[in-house]
């Protein structure tokens, strides 16, 4: 193996190695182990890189939020230097632009999460792997896996554009060197397991086949499974024979499939499998039909309480389709339990004892909880990032999987005829979605009006629709701006006459142009 002699900077290889790389005219990808490492090296690189200034891409990065977080400022410095880091805590636009400007040539180094080397076409001359291992919970630091060792190697050397790229791995001296060497460069990749082994895929699968009609009979699903890959990892056909039949019977306990199904009957006695109208419809939605059930045990409390709000984004919270959920910690335990004395009459999922093992995760569902109620009280991103260490990029994912099973919520309400929850779940899952105050709701269904805008003309005392109409156009311009207060105007009848010239400037400005 060809060696290569770096000159030391500021003695922290990962980092020496990053400016030697720039200084050759090439990028480097820098794996490192946490968001929060990721944001460090990033930034210590940015300190030392002088002749490169991206000022556009920069303030595109700053102002990818309406409101800059801590984050969005340590990144847009970063990226002036043309150094980027990347986690799934950045906000979808921010990761967006950085891939883009990355693999144009732009940003020259950026710092990830290993999560940067999977499902994406980024490929750099170095891929840097500084962290071999993880933190794995009770069991302290351990290595990763080996193919997620191969993953980030694969990002070195960019085809059609260089003839070799180098993976680097970091060691302290030759007793580690060695360990990497045995371990990762040449040790065997781990096996490959069927995404199938994961009972809540196996349910969901199980149910679509047979809401589908493409598996009408026990029989039909044991040879559907036993043709898999999944069957040929669990080896012998009497394995999954003996799963199904236990979702089978789950499936009928919660009135997803008609008829008897005993375990003590065999195939040929079952007859025909047929899902019930709940069974299809949950099929359809492509949700993990113990989340289903979960769902609906919480809409028959509901019928016989008084729910509210909160009820709703807590049963949601607790599905484990909202998984990872953000974590309670130590400090925030005062406030969680402020929490569940003033709502524990309304919960819909039973909380449980302060001893079991689940009580932990029962604390992480209620700080979840917490953090979309104050969204739904108009907090911003920025304000949940310092109060609730919650990163934009994560917060954005979870609002979209709340969405999506507080609406499987309303079908099924509507499914069992629980028309007084309807409204309620409906109200819950709108509020979410656009992050407001129950009383801008009417406001938010003119087009092109957000939260902020709303909130604008809710507090200069436009207030609803009759309002709008009232109000006079020059007033309403100087809220929300000439276009969106004309196309407001006309969204509620009125006929404005006045000639909006779109402003076509891009960048700056001199006195001069006035």
């Amino acid at each position: 193996m060809k060696e290569k002699s770096i000159v030391e900077m500021i003695g922290d290889p990962s980092i020496d190695i990053s400016l030697d790389t720039i200084k050759i005219g090439k990028q480097a990808l820098i794996f490192v182990n946490s968001k929060r490492s990721a944001e460090s090296v990033a930034e210590k690189i940015s300190k030392q890189v002088k002749d490169i200034k991206l000022i556009n891409l920069s303030e595109q990065i700053l102002h990818a939020l309406s409101k800059p977080t801590k984050q969005c400022e340590r990144l847009s410095k970063c990226v002036l230097n043309g150094i980027a880091f990347h986690h799934a805590g950045l906000n979808y636009k921010q990761r967006e632009l950085i891939e883009d400007h990355f693999r144009s040539g732009d940003i020259k180094v950026i710092a990830a999460t290993p999560t940067l080397a999977y499902g994406l076409d980024m490929p750099a001359f170095r891929a840097i792997i500084r962290d071999l291992k993880r933190y794995g919970g009770r069991w302290g630091q351990q290595p990763i896996p080996v193919l997620e060792y191969l993953q980030m190697a694969g990002r070195a050397g960019r085809p059609g554009k260089e003839d070799y790229g180098e993976a680097i791995c970091l060691a302290k001296d030759e007793t580690e060197e060695k360990a990497i060497k045995d371990t990762f460069i040449d040790g065997e990749p781990e096996e490959i397991f069927s995404k199938l082994a994961a009972e809540p895929v196996l349910r969901t699968y199980v149910l679509s086949l047979i809401a589908t009609e493409f598996c009408l009979t026990k029989e039909s699903l044991y040879n559907f499974f036993g043709k898999t890959f999944y069957a040929y990892q669990y080896g012998e056909i009497e394995g999954i024979v003996s799963l199904i039949n236990k979702i089978l019977l789950k499936l009928e306990e919660w009135e997803f499939l008609e008829g008897e199904l005993s375990e003590f009957k065999s195939a040929d006695e079952v007859g025909k499998l047929k899902a019930t109208k709940l069974g299809k419809r949950v099929a359809e939605l492509y949700l993990d039909p113990l989340t289903a059930n979960q769902i609906m045990i919480g809409l028959r409390k509901a019928n016989s309480l008084d729910p509210d709000e909160f009820s709703f984004i807590h049963l949601a919270s607790s599905t484990i389709e909202l998984r990872p959920l953000f974590k309670a910690k130590a400090k925030d335990n005062d406030f969680l339990q402020e929490k569940i004395n003033k709502k524990e009459e309304n919960f819909l999922v039973e909380e449980p004892s302060l001893y079991d093992d689940e009580y932990d995760e029962f604390l992480d569902s209620i700080k979840t909880s917490i953090v979309f109620d104050e969204w739904m009280e108009e907090i911003d991103e920025r304000e949940l990032l310092e109060k609730f260490e919650v990163r934009p990029g994560e917060f954005n994912v979870k609002l979209e999987r709340i969405d999506w099973i507080l609406y499987c919520a309303e079908e099924f309400a509507r499914m069992m005829r629980f028309t007084n929850l309807l409204s309620l779940i409906k109200k819950t899952r709108f509020r979410i979605k656009n992050g407001v105050r129950e009383e801008l709701i009417t406001l938010l269904k003119l087009k092109n009006i957000g939260r902020v805008r709303a909130r604008k003309m809710f507090n200069n005392g436009i207030k609803d629709i009759g309002e709008v109409k009232k109000v006079s156009f020059e007033t309403l311009a100087q809220l929300i701006g000439k276009k969106t207060a004309k196309d407001i105007k006309e969204q509620v009848g009125e006929k404005v006459d006045v000639q909006v010239k779109e402003n076509k400037r891009k960048g700056q400005i001199s006195l001069n142009d006035f």
